[in-house]
């Protein structure tokens, strides 16, 4: 696969400059040529190396069906870009040739004034169907699905249903799977493809249902999609109505670009910040500040209770100054503990592999984990500072108890940063909230306040009498 993306970069850099000349000199029938073998992608990607100007005229200069498989790769600015260059009759001709599913992607997009301008550039039938999936709400499959679909009937033959296919099967985005529905548009079950070709030709449709169809509403959230694919295996879904009504279908391409965008929202909420709606070097300075700044101040004002929780313990400090010294270790060791928990559940939690009932298996597991965890670094703790202490006697006669207290602030702080970490996610699930709001920051901000307690607590435990 390394070689065939190699040889295509190098084939682009060697056809660049003759495909820069090609345009200079207007000559568009062998631009069409040299370009005619290219898929969408590849095009898509050689846009992106040629001037603003030259982009739209190597556009215009291609085949309807090519052009619109292009628009469809492209990002959302260059989208808006090429629309504003684009004669009104060059832009009813796009929106035609763009699927259902695209075409909706690209009005929801847009700023507001662009999309009515759009709209009243469609046919008649076009903007009713634009309509029709624009009336969805926003992140629900509705807005997500295609309308190009093929149904049969199920007391048609075989050979009927393939008639039908033949004479419909072009207009259809996918054709993987035949959906049959009843004379009410009603689904009823849907068969692969490869099991309908090799049926027999005089056999009623109904006798190969099985009535295993695996379907989604059209209210129901994007994800869901991405959800119900993953868990059955399938490159498509159908979509239907509160009435069972087969309004349309959902194919993978559509769920992949939804995977994508969750997967990185999900990423930049873990990270301490607000989603982006624009790619990172498309997104205005300004509005990045935005996006960070919140949970910046928040994470400041939490990580104020630390100087609060230090000043509660500023006498013990004065007394034992060394205690100063070990308080990055145990409070940082309680924050990566924490943020590896509450990675490892919202990951979970994103594909399905936990859910809030299995809180009690969570908070047990990770219960032990983190106690485990804590005696492997409180371990490594004492015997660290009772090798020092033998071979330099800085710790003087106290070796021991500063030991004790450095290994069980270590066992209580990890144990405590792994139960936070664990629970947190589940937490804002439970309050309706996106579990990765529950970010690594967030967790470790919380492990710091309360590690000090603990720190402390077992620093009088240990040392009082002696240097406290």
């Amino acid at each position: 696969m390394q070689q065939i993306v190699s040889k295509w970069f190098m084939l682009k850099e060697l056809l660049k400059p003759d495909i820069q000349d090609l345009i200079a000199i207007r000559n568009w029938t062998a631009l069409r040529e040299v370009l005619s073998s290219w898929s969408a992608p590849e095009i898509a990607d050689l846009l992106l190396d040629l001037e603003p100007g030259d982009r739209v005229l190597l556009f215009k200069s291609l085949d309807r069906d090519q052009s619109s498989e292009l628009f469809s790769y492209m990002e959302t600015d260059d989208q808006d870009a090429l629309l504003e260059v684009l004669t009104n009759h060059e832009t009813r001709e796009l929106l035609s040739a763009l699927s259902p599913d695209d075409r909706t992607t690209l009005l929801e997009e847009l700023p507001a004034e662009m999309t009515q301008r759009l709209l009243s550039l469609l046919s008649p039938e076009d903007l009713k169907e634009a309509r029709f999936l624009l009336g969805y709400p926003e992140q629900s499959i509705g807005r997500l699905m295609t309308v190009d679909f093929l149904s049969v009937r199920a007391e048609w033959s075989v050979s009927e249903g393939l008639s039908y296919i033949r004479t419909h099967g072009k207009k259809s985005e996918s054709i993987n799977r035949i959906y049959i529905t009843d004379s009410r548009g009603c689904l009823q079950d849907d068969i692969p493809l490869r099991s309908f070709i090799f049926a027999d030709p005089d056999a009623k449709i109904s006798t190969l249902m099985d009535g295993s169809v695996v379907s989604l509403s059209a209210f129901e959230d994007q994800e869901a999609a991405v959800q119900v694919m993953e868990k059955y295996d399938i490159s498509e879904l159908p979509v239907i109505d509160s009435a069972g009504v087969l309004i349309g279908i959902v194919t993978f391409d559509d769920v992949m670009d939804i995977q994508e965008e969750e997967a990185t929202e999900d990423f930049q909420k873990f990270g301490g910040m607000e989603a982006l709606e624009k790619p990172y070097d498309a997104t205005a300075l300004i509005a990045m500040v935005k996006k960070r700044a919140g949970w910046l101040i928040l994470l400041f004002l939490g990580e104020m209770l630390t100087a609060t929780a230090l000043a509660y313990f500023e006498q013990e400090l004065d007394k034992a100054v060394i205690l100063s010294l070990f308080l990055p270790l145990i409070i940082s060791s309680g924050g990566n503990s924490g943020s590896q928990a509450a990675t490892l559940i919202v990951r979970a939690l994103s594909i399905n592999e936990i859910g809030l009932k299995d809180w009690w298996f969570v908070l047990q597991r990770e219960f032990f984990s983190g106690l485990l965890l804590g005696l492997i670094l409180g371990c490594i703790g004492f015997f660290r500072i009772m090798l020092w202490s033998m071979a330099t006697g800085i710790y003087g006669d106290h070796a021991i108890h500063i030991g004790l207290t450095i290994g069980t602030s270590l066992i209580g702080v990890v144990m405590w940063g792994t139960l936070s970490g664990s629970m947190l996610p589940l937490l804002m699930k439970k309050l309706g909230f996106d579990p990765a709001t529950s970010s690594a920051p967030f967790v470790a901000t919380l492990v710091d306040v309360t590690g000090i307690i603990i720190y402390f607590s077992a620093a009088l435990w240990f040392l009082r009498g002696t240097l406290l």
